[in-house]
């Protein structure tokens, strides 16, 4: 069931700007007397885990809701539900449009913190994310050691890289390309967030991925061919359900990733986890290559690491629930037993 948390009072961010008030957006699955799971949804996913990861929220499924309680709340800046840029700030009585300010991960999990404060949640069982949800999961068990008891971060970081942010530029990029941009109303940029998503997709799969799916099979082709229109689909389908405000926001809050921020270095904040954690990799992933997650096993005490084969790449963590639901299993069953790295 989807359910709105207002904060009504300022919200202080970690640029020093603030938020006269907040709104978040949570859906919740299950009974609160069990033990929780908190999911941490991806770039321009929602809090309804159930819809997006279908394969792993749900009745029989891992994550069931007669056995947890299940927590998903939309990040701040988002466009399904919580504040963002076409928010009406109650200062101006109009939207925020461009003035909205840049949030951090750490400005999402504080938002994300309160409420866990509103449903009296003492202890997350499980905190999980993917990609930038991942980032934010290892932010919170940071700042709050004590307060998870698992982590499960799939493809995810402890620093967005040099190439994340390059891939997060050149979509904004096209959204400045869009005429519409400067302009303050809903539809600003929407073209231009087309063309990023198509940017994006591209580091979301990979090589492997087009040749399988996208190739066409006529050889007399000289334009109109399948990879194109695919890229074009996606363009489109993102821009029928976001708005180009949330991709920017978002997409800047990504960029600047660094759990040692402030904390000495990576390594050394790493080192403050004390939930048990399993960090999963895609082995075909390039935009979260495997190497950063080694960084997140290394460092972690007594993390636990796996790497699956996927031919999506990226987007191995939301379509390989099979995979994944054994992995998981696997490592709560295994409780303080050490894990032997594997590749599935």
């Amino acid at each position: 069931m989807e359910k709105q948390f207002q904060h009504k009072e300022k919200f202080w961010l970690e640029s020093g700007q603030s938020l006269p008030e907040i709104t978040i957006t949570y859906h919740t699955w299950g009974n609160p007397k069990n033990p929780t799971v908190w999911i941490c949804h991806a770039l321009t996913g929602n809090s309804n885990a159930a819809d997006w990861w279908s394969g792993i929220v749900g009745e029989g499924k891992l994550f069931d809701p007669q056995k947890y309680f299940i927590v998903c709340a939309n990040m701040l800046g988002s466009c399904y539900g919580s504040t963002n840029a076409l928010s009406i700030n109650p200062e101006t009585q109009q939207p925020y449009y461009h003035q909205f300010p840049i949030l951090t991960n750490r400005d999402i999990v504080s938002a994300f913190d309160l409420l866990r404060k509103h449903l009296n949640i003492e202890q997350i069982n499980i905190g999980i994310g993917g990609s930038m949800g991942g980032q934010q999961v290892l932010e919170w068990a940071i700042w709050q050691p004590t307060l998870f008891k698992n982590l499960v971060l799939l493809a995810s970081n402890a620093q967005h890289s040099a190439w994340g942010i390059a891939f997060n530029e050149a979509q904004r990029m096209a959204i400045e390309a869009d005429q519409t941009w400067k302009e303050n109303h809903s539809q600003a940029g929407s073209e231009g967030m087309k063309a990023a998503r198509a940017i994006a997709l591209l580091s979301y799969r990979n090589y492997h991925t087009y040749q399988n799916h996208q190739t066409d099979t006529e050889t007399e082709k000289i334009d109109q061919f399948r990879a194109a229109s695919y890229q074009q689909y996606q363009g489109l389908k993102l821009q029928k359900r976001f708005h180009a405000y949330a991709y920017w926001t978002l997409s800047k809050a990504m960029d600047s990733h660094h759990v040692g921020r402030n904390r000495g270095s990576v390594e050394q904040a790493l080192a403050t986890v004390t939930a048990k954690t399993l960090v999963i990799a895609i082995k075909t992933d390039i935009l979260f290559p495997p190497d950063e997650q080694r960084v997140l096993y290394t460092y972690i005490p007594d993390a636990q690491y796996i790497e699956i084969q996927s031919l999506y790449g990226h987007d191995g963590f939301l379509i390989e629930y099979p995979t994944i639901e054994t992995i998981i299993t696997q490592k709560l069953q295994l409780s303080h037993q050490t894990l032997n790295t594997q590749i599935f």
